[in-house]
């Protein structure tokens, strides 16, 4: 249960940390800095409304959690909601999604084998009640980007958060060693098991060297595309709440249709949101006065990653809307220096391009369970680091 006091208090280990609530948000003393600013626009009307008036796949109670006054973090909780996208639904992760997952996988015997194994420990995880969880910094998008958070605040906040969710497990998504080495090893030394999700990719266009010739050839070869197929490249200022309709229809019929239907279920309302708060600065393409392509991307601390990415998948596959889109990208990540965090997904296209693969990581502080709730993430921990990472660093997923 959450505690009623909200207003801030010290754990007794350094730091000042406090919870807000859709009933006390507006109480929240917002820092006064970018990333604060960037808090409020997006966590205010998601807290105050709910997720699921935004993604349509999101039933979770939404909070912010502030420590030392200076960095907001969200807060995502569940009990169930199978039904849920990965985004805060451990199950529909590591059991619906991975089920999902299987095809990519050409040998038939260890698509069964693994099927058999999946649908066993779908049924632990249901047992041990996996999705009662709680998400920390979970901003419900594919990836979450993290502030700068110190070693010296994170056993304060799992000190906090343990008392206020005691039967809850504790979960930091979307980790990598290449970004966030030091709070992967401080999560690791306060007690957190470091369980595997995706293999990720990262790139840095303004660096260079980031990539070979071929590669830089590629990316240019794909900005070409724009020019000689029409595409016009459109701006956040310049579209229109008539387009909103348009840029989810595209955002779906790649994410949810071609991919899987367990990735949010963004609406117009988060796209609206996106669009007059900018807490997505969207880019599209067009041409005969038709949006074709659309990026979404938002940036912390130097690295940026597109949360909303979608195309008219309709349209023959020799126009190369993926591709431009993706040049796009580059181009604006070169222009501002930013390192790109490309998610997961189109593997080969990526490297092709000059990016690098990194394992993520969900941190998942558990200790405070009973046994009985602790099997699924101790299994889970095994068959991944036994079976999961071998397959994916094989296949390159």
């Amino acid at each position: 249960m959450v505690n009623s006091k909200m207003m801030p208090e010290t754990t007794g280990l350094g730091s000042t940390i406090a919870l807000f609530t859709a009933n006390t948000i507006e109480r929240l003393p917002w820092p006064d800095t970018i990333d604060g600013a960037y808090a409020r626009s997006y966590l205010l009307p998601l807290i105050q409304n709910g997720p699921s008036h935004f993604i349509d796949n999101v039933q979770a109670t939404c909070m912010a959690l502030m420590i030392d006054g200076q960095i907001v973090l969200p807060l995502s909780l569940n009990e169930q909601e199978y039904e849920n996208s990965y985004v805060c639904s451990p199950y529909s992760h590591y059991v619906t999604y991975a089920r999902e997952e299987l095809v990519l996988i050409k040998q038939p015997w260890l698509r069964y084998t693994l099927s058999l194994l999946i649908d066993g420990f779908g049924l632990l995880c249901k047992a041990c009640h996996i999705n009662r969880a709680v998400h920390v910094n979970n901003w419900l998008l594919s990836t979450n980007l993290y502030p700068d958070l110190t070693a010296e605040q994170i056993e304060p906040m799992l000190a906090f958060l343990r008392v206020r969710f005691p039967r809850h497990t504790l979960i930091f998504r979307s980790l990598n060693n290449y970004t966030n080495e030091t709070l992967v090893n401080a999560l690791r030394r306060a007690g957190c098991k470091l369980v595997p999700s995706r293999q990720v990719y990262f790139v840095r266009p303004a660096n260079s060297a980031y990539a070979n010739a071929k590669a830089r050839w590629l990316v240019k070869r794909d900005f070409a595309l724009l020019e000689r197929q029409g595409y016009a490249i459109v701006t956040a200022d310049e579209l229109k709440d008539e387009d909103v309709p348009r840029l989810v229809a595209l955002y779906n019929a790649l994410y949810l249709e071609k991919y899987s239907r367990n990735n949010p279920m963004f609406n117009e309302h988060f796209m609206r949101l996106a669009l007059s708060q900018k807490t997505l600065q969207l880019v599209a393409l067009k041409k005969n006065e038709r949006i074709d392509a659309v990026l979404g991307y938002f940036c912390r601390n130097g690295v940026m990653t597109t949360p909303v990415f979608g195309y008219d998948t309709t349209l023959p596959k020799e126009v190369g809307l993926y591709r431009m889109l993706s040049a796009v990208l580059y181009s604006i990540a070169r222009e501002n220096g930013h390192l790109i965090h490309s998610s997961s997904g189109a593997a080969e296209f990526k490297r092709n391009r000059g990016a690098s693969a990194s394992i993520e990581y969900s941190a998942v502080y558990e200790r405070h369970l009973p046994w009985c709730r602790r099997l699924c993430w101790i299994v889970l921990s095994v068959l991944l680091e036994k079976i999961g990472l071998p397959i994916m660093q094989k296949y390159r997923y």
